[in-house]
């Protein structure tokens, strides 16, 4: 009978440290429309990555639907310009219709519509250009030159083509950009690797390693940044910095299950070619707007001085 008195106090401490844990967690995200971060300073490069979440185009109500939209762009948009990022990495900026067919985007069009300080690269036709992952930046800054994409298959030049293990197409999205001031060039390459295949994660990584290997070992400077799926330091990441990028620590959740209930990691990461010198963060933002939870990611940001 003792015995089992014992494991009865033990599960109930374990229960009780669990809801801490998350009483925590929901504490310190319960920030609601704060003022937007500090301005990156001097001549520092803002660069953030943020995964905004696919919308159902054939859903009228329910999680991620047309009507979620209507509710949540708005604090989108507030998060978006609480950034005042020179490059926004989107991830899952897509409408979802029939097949792959990108002919309708809501979420970029409206943050378009609302920014027009803002230009967007890595983007094009849906026929011939993916365009779920485009990357905004700031048209006075800066000025696209080139941009491209490869899709994590074994054939990465075919458009929508599927994962390693048939599963739905994933791919990087890149730009390169001028600084209008100083004519110095970055390229930032955007990535999703899939949630729930490791194996599909670690050859996604090993291909994306073989493409920037040639730009970085150029002399380039490069940015990697996006959702990895994959927490800090995983092998997704050492596979990544075989190229020579620097990964800094993402210091909270960049997940939150729609809730901000953060217990997890962060697995949106923001990288850079030892080159660039760091000069604050990265950090997250974890915050809502206007009482909504903009995304069931937080953006995560970073400034950077170039060489």
């Amino acid at each position: 009978m003792m015995r089992v008195f014992k494991w009865c106090v033990r599960g109930l401490i374990a229960v009780f440290a669990l809801l801490t844990l998350v009483a925590c967690a929901l504490h310190v995200t319960q920030s609601d429309d704060a003022e937007g971060v500090a301005p990156p300073d001097g001549d520092a490069l803002r660069i953030a990555s943020y995964n905004v979440h696919y919308i159902w185009l054939d859903r009228e109500t329910g999680p991620w639907s047309v009507g979620d939209w209507d509710r949540r762009k708005e604090p989108l948009n507030k998060a978006f310009r609480a950034l005042q990022a020179d490059v926004v990495a989107f991830q899952e900026m897509e409408s979802f219709q029939r097949g792959d067919d990108g002919s309708v985007n809501l979420a970029r069009d409206y943050l378009i519509g609302q920014n027009p300080g803002y230009g967007v690269a890595a983007t094009g036709d849906w026929r011939t250009f993916p365009t779920t992952q485009p990357i905004f930046y700031l048209k006075d800054r800066l000025q696209p030159v080139d941009q491209g994409w490869f899709f994590f298959s074994d054939t990465p030049d075919v458009i929508y083509s599927r994962t390693f293990n048939g599963s739905y197409p994933a791919f990087a999205s890149w730009a390169q950009f001028e600084d209008r001031g100083t004519g110095q060039r970055f390229r930032v390459v955007n990535v999703h690797f899939e949630y729930s295949s490791r194996s599909n994660r670690l050859l996604s990584a090993a291909l994306v390693r073989d493409r920037l290997r040639p730009w970085v070992e150029a002399g380039e400077t490069v940015f990697l940044v996006g959702d990895l799926n994959a927490l800090h330091g995983a092998q997704t990441m050492r596979i990544l910095e075989e190229t020579g990028v620097v990964f800094d620590r993402t210091p909270g959740a960049t997940y939150h299950l729609n809730r901000g209930i953060h217990v997890l990691g962060a697995i949106d990461h923001l990288s850079r070619t030892p080159d660039v010198r760091l000069q604050t963060g990265p950090e997250v933002l974890q915050r809502r707007f206007d009482g909504e939870w903009p995304s069931d990611h937080h953006p995560v940001y970073a400034d950077y001085l170039l060489p």
